[in-house]
């Protein structure tokens, strides 16, 4: 006999929508994390992320772990859509011409960390988020990212040397003395 697939629809849909009440914020969240804090290519980013989703809902149903199917669906589609040719030429501006009054957004991330952040390559920047951001371990940072945990290691190695040079204030010149340090006689005779 055959079922009323009008039905099954309904319910998966009900469960979809449930399911994006909840965990919307922490996907934009992330999102504009991955994004260095770009609200409008985070909600790009969450709304393909989410189409992606619905069409394998039945996948993400059966997953040992949703929030790592989850977690995965979304660092893939933040890295392809870097790799896109037309990412390289397209400017995203937030000034459009007769725009109306935006809606206002949940603060994000502190703007500094975000600059850093965006010096980062994309699958650089993927790992911080995953590991530091949502305290994933090494392994489940690899499957997010689908790729091994030594590539995991070397990437969050090489990030934070590059966030640390990016976040540091540039040392004093060394030839400027210390507050209350004695003077060298080299320094003297300058």
């Amino acid at each position: 006999m055959k079922q009323d697939s009008s039905s099954d629809g309904s319910e998966r849909d009900e469960q979809f929508h449930a399911f994006v009440a909840d965990r919307r914020k922490w996907l934009l969240q992330t999102a504009r994390l991955l994004t260095t804090g770009d609200s409008h290519l985070a909600e790009d980013l969450v709304q393909t992320a989410l189409t992606k989703l619905y069409v394998s809902w039945s996948a993400y149903r059966r997953a040992d772990n949703p929030d790592a199917y989850l977690r995965r669906v979304l660092v893939n589609v933040f890295l392809r859509e870097r790799r896109r040719s037309w990412w390289r030429f397209e400017r995203p501006s937030d000034r459009l011409p007769d725009r109306a009054e935006a809606q206002s957004a949940p603060a994000g991330p502190d703007p500094e960390l975000s600059r850093a952040l965006g010096e980062l390559p994309p699958r650089m920047r993927a790992v911080v988020v995953l590991r530091f951001f949502h305290e994933l371990d090494v392994a489940e940072t690899a499957a997010a990212m689908g790729c091994s945990t030594g590539t995991v290691k070397s990437q969050t190695a090489r990030a934070l040397d590059k966030l640390r040079a990016a976040l540091d204030p540039p040392e004093a010149s060394h030839h400027t003395p210390a507050p209350n340090a004695p003077l060298k006689e080299q320094e003297l005779t300058r």
